[in-house]
This record gives C-alpha cells, sequence and structure tokens, in this order.
C-alpha cells in the first residue's frame, strides 16, 4: 500500500502546485454558436452532411471590388495602420454614415478588429469592475463573454417570445437600475431574436438614458437587413445623445466578410473617444490589408445590397413559413437580421441538439442548430429555444427544416 499511497502523495502534490485558472477565466462561458463543433467534426468523419443553422456566417459572395482592392495592392511594406485606422478609410466610413443620416466626423470613428472589439473597448471605457450593463434577453451571446472579460456584470431585462421580442416596458428597465449601472445595450436589429427596434422604442431608450444619465449602445451591424418595407433608425440619429450614445459596426455581416475581423466604435463624446483610443493604441493597430478590403467595399453599388435584401426576404418567409408547419414549434417573426428564436417541444436543447449531430440523421444528413440558453444570462430561460441563422440558400433551408421535423418526431417518439 505504502508505493500507492506515495503515488497519490505525488499526484496531489503535482496538482497541488500547478498554477491556479483565473476566476474571470473560470467564468468564461463557452459560446452557445461554436461549442457543439466537436460534435459536427465527428459526423463528418461518418459522412453525414450537416447543415448548418448554427452561425451566422452568410453564404453570400463578398463584393468583388473588396476582393481585387487586396489582390491589386502596391504595399512594398505591409506596416502599421494608425491605431484608430487609416484617415483615407475613416473618412469613407463617415461619408457612409453620412449616406444613412448619421453625421459624423472621421475623428468620431476607432476602426476595430471587429464589432467584437469595439465592444470590448466601450465596456473598458465606461464600466469599472462590479459595475453593470442592462440587455434586453435574449442576447448575443458574446455580450456575456465581453462582460466577464471586463468584470462587468450583465442585468438581464426579459423580451418575450409571445411578443416577438419587441422592447420591454420602460418600468422594467427602471426596476433595474441602481447606482451601479453604466448603461443599456441594444443589438438593432437583434441577434438572436430578429427583432428590429422602432423609432418610436430608441427614443423611449433615449429619454432613459438621459433620464438616469446612462450611456446607450448599440450594436448596428445588421443596418442594412430590414425587411417588409421598415427602414433602421440608428441612436446617433436621435437628437440630445452626444454625450451618451455609442454606436458598434462591423463589416461582417453587411458585406458578408467576416473574416475581415474589421468594425469600429463611434461616438460624438470627445472622452468616450479619447479613451478607447488609448486601449486602441494598447493593441497596435487594426489590420492593413483587412481595413484595404473593407475601404473598397463602400464602393458596392446599391444592387448589391437591393439584391441581398431580396434574397434574405425569401429565406425569412420560407424558413417561418416551414417551421410554422412543424407541431409544437413557435417562432417570433424576424424583422432584421437573419435570425430567428424557434421554441421547441423539447425539454432541453442543448441535449437535443448534441443528439441530432451524434444520433441521428435521415439519408445521411442532419443538421446544427444553436441552444438558446447560451443567449439568456437568467437560470433556466430560453432551455427550450434555439436561435436558427437563415444564412443557407432557399433549397438548403427547406431539407434542413425537413430534417428537423424528422427529428422532432422521432426524439419525441
Amino acid at each position: 500500500m505504502i508505493p500507492y499511497l506515495c503515488l497519490y502523495n505525488a499526484i496531489l502534490t503535482f496538482v497541488l502546485l500547478m498554477p491556479a485558472i483565473s476566476k474571470k477565466g473560470l467564468q468564461m462561458p463557452e459560446s452557445p454558436i461554436r461549442k457543439l463543433a466537436p460534435y459536427a467534426e465527428q459526423a463528418y468523419k461518418e459522412n453525414k452532411k450537416v447543415y448548418h443553422l448554427n452561425i451566422g456566417q452568410p453564404d453570400i459572395k463578398s463584393p468583388q471590388i473588396a476582393m481585387d482592392a487586396v489582390a491589386k495592392h502596391s504595399i512594398d511594406v505591409l506596416a502599421y495602420s494608425p491605431s484608430e485606422g487609416s484617415n483615407a478609410y475613416r473618412e469613407k466610413l463617415a461619408g457612409y454614415y453620412k449616406s444613412k443620416n448619421i453625421a459624423v466626423t472621421p475623428d468620431q470613428i476607432i476602426v476595430t478588429t471587429g464589432g467584437s472589439e469595439a465592444l470590448l473597448f466601450t465596456m473598458g471605457c465606461i464600466a469599472d469592475i462590479g459595475d453593470e450593463i442592462i440587455i434586453p434577453e435574449p442576447f448575443y451571446a458574446n455580450y456575456i463573454g465581453f462582460a466577464k472579460a471586463s468584470g462587468v456584470a450583465v442585468v438581464p431585462v426579459v423580451s418575450k417570445i409571445e411578443d416577438n421580442f419587441a422592447l420591454p416596458p420602460i418600468e422594467d428597465f427602471e426596476l433595474l437600475i441602481t447606482t451601479k449601472t453604466k448603461a443599456i445595450l441594444i443589438c438593432n436589429p437583434g441577434n438572436p431574436t430578429g427583432y428590429l427596434y422602432s423609432k418610436e422604442e430608441i427614443q423611449k431608450l433615449a429619454k432613459i438614458a438621459l433620464k438616469h444619465d446612462l450611456y446607450l449602445v448599440a450594436d448596428e451591424v445588421y443596418r442594412e437587413f430590414a425587411y417588409d418595407g421598415a427602414s433602421h433608425y440608428s441612436i446617433l440619429q436621435e437628437a440630445g445623445l452626444e454625450e451618451h450614445a455609442i454606436m458598434i459596426d462591423s463589416v461582417s455581416k453587411r458585406y458578408s466578410m467576416c473574416g475581415a475581423r474589421i468594425g469600429c466604435l463611434v461616438s460624438r463624446n470627445p472622452k468616450i473617444m479619447a479613451t478607447a483610443l488609448k486601449f486602441a493604441q494598447a493593441r497596435l493597430s487594426p489590420p492593413t490589408f483587412a481595413q484595404i478590403a473593407s475601404e473598397a467595399a463602400l464602393a458596392t453599388p446599391q444592387s448589391y445590397f437591393d439584391d441581398v435584401l431580396e434574397e434574405y426576404t425569401e429565406r425569412r418567409n420560407l424558413l417561418v413559413e416551414k417551421l410554422k408547419e412543424i407541431p409544437g414549434v413557435n417562432i417570433g417573426l424576424p424583422k432584421g437580421a437573419f435570425y430567428c428564436i424557434a421554441q421547441l417541444p423539447v425539454k432541453d436543447t442543448d441535449v437535443f441538439a448534441q443528439w441530432l449531430l451524434e444520433k441521428f440523421d435521415l439519408n445521411g444528413e442532419t443538421v446544427m442548430v444553436a441552444p438558446a440558453a447560451g443567449f439568456y444570462s437568467t437560470p433556466g430561460a430560453g432551455k427550450n429555444q434555439v436561435r436558427i441563422a437563415y444564412v443557407l440558400n432557399k433549397e438548403s433551408l427547406v431539407k434542413a427544416v425537413d430534417i428537423l421535423r424528422a427529428a422532432l418526431e422521432s426524439y419525441n417518439d
């Protein structure tokens, strides 16, 4: 027994001497969008075809003008750009925003490595450890990760599928505001709900932000995706928010350029911009070639967006129609972006989504969805919901929903 005891003590000593992982690191959530990837990989190894409804990676071709700009570059030295982004790109960005009735100057724009970095910079600028940000849920899952990385607490205000995820009553926000509250954060149009906030709803949020001296942060990366004749209304179009509004933007979805990793932080508040610039300087600069592509993409003709909007409108209509045919499925109608939340007749969509990849196929094909619980911070919320991204062509969408229907029949049999 003594040798075994010695071995046990040696292992215990080794474990105790291992460097500890930070609490912040332990609290970082897994991505509900990507955590099932190993099961999808195994499905591929088993020669199954997987229809990816789980991730917002458009299949729309990126603008050729952006690709050509990189291919035809004349750079001899791939140097740093200014920390705030290239002057030429920011000047053209300001022109783009002007075309959207958003009046900003180049010095009110900081180019970031994706919208993700813009959100991290924003949280670093407006909140200290232990401060709070109110977010209508369900919300983009990485907001939790950004908050954890910044030591900020997310305080959810619940929107409901029964109300199509409309803005919760302002009274619900009022009840949550404390001395630690620094901001309200929205995604407009919404990921994962597809909800598009009206001008009146934005004005309600503006009033509460001004009343309580809070920042109003809007993630507007899906601005171009507004359906049924509706138009997007930016927080930067609302008068009186000059000191309070911070906009997050990105080229990822607008131009189907997710891999470029170019976004921006936009605000008319000079203190915010000066502080964000310090964060930008600490990471040196955004990527040069991606800025070249993004600058060129600004010359994309309107016909490109008209075609894309028509295509996504058709996909949305088809998806919603097909899902409504499945017994027990409830779905919110997306007004923008290219996502929807569907409520399924199962107890736990984490278990169901894994089962789809591990145990189920229809003629060698299956689907991958994103369990919606990861888009909520309220414990237990969204357990029977999934987020579906309608980024596949219409034929594939029909096949994917048919597979989902067959899977639900088999799972609940």
